[in-house]
């Protein structure tokens, strides 16, 4: 019987999109465009999901490109990776403030291998995109952000947030980071009935960038819903 660090790998091993996306709007898929990426991304797995236990899934939006666009693993940037979980990455140095608050969040509630042997964080959609703004630059897009882009993804979501619930996510409660992602993520799970209930967390990302000096208050407020 695999472990569920055996099932993560192989599914990030395996996952791919290769069909059209609207105008203007990349697929981005770190275990494919840089091979790092897995070697990173499976120490970690190794390291804190070794085993057969039960996990409570956390969902966020979609990869960016600092986080688990550079790693692997959604919401750790290479400095928290490093220093924390003590998975050292020579080759880049990123900095993600979502990574960032997460972090502040797994200290509070007991350290990383506490939090990892309880919860299994991925994304509604385990691929991340980019698109050009209007200075030329990719940037991050999300799912959501395109109804196009929403219906392109529909079927390549659904099929992925089912191979993961299988590597032994408990289906009574999953947290959703977003609160336009939970309306999605609702819209999802009430035609599929995947979970018994949703909690809902503001985003990190919004967290970090609008309420950073109410930052202790977010932080009691996730370890409280995480907690029940």
């Amino acid at each position: 019987m695999k472990t569920f660090a055996e099932k993560v790998i192989l599914f990030n091993r395996k996952i791919s999109f290769s069909r059209k996306l609207p105008g203007g709007i990349r697929i981005m898929n770190p275990f494919q465009e840089n091979k790092e990426v897995l070697t990173i991304s499976e120490k970690f797995y190794n390291k804190f999901y070794h085993d057969h236990r039960r996990r409570k899934f956390i969902i966020g939006i979609n990869p960016g490109r600092l986080g688990a666009g550079a790693t692997g693993i959604p919401f750790t940037d290479t400095k928290r990776l490093t220093v924390v979980c003590g998975i050292p990455v020579e080759s880049v140095s990123t900095h993600e403030p979502s990574s960032v608050f997460i972090y502040k969040v797994i200290e509070k509630f007991g350290g990383a291998r506490k939090f990892y042997g309880q919860f299994y964080i991925n994304s509604i959609c385990p691929l991340g995109f980019v698109e050009k703004n209007s200075r030329g630059n990719w940037v991050n897009c999300n799912y959501y952000d395109y109804p196009e882009l929403f219906s392109a993804m529909y079927d390549f979501i659904i099929a992925n947030l089912k191979k993961q619930i299988s590597f032994g996510v408990d289906t009574r409660t999953c947290y959703v980071l977003g609160k336009k992602n939970e309306k999605f993520v609702k819209q999802i799970n009430d035609k599929g009935k995947y979970f018994d209930s949703i909690v809902t967390l503001d985003h990190p990302r919004y967290i970090e960038q609008y309420k950073s000096k109410n930052r202790k208050y977010y932080i009691d407020e996730y370890l409280k819903k995480l907690n029940t």
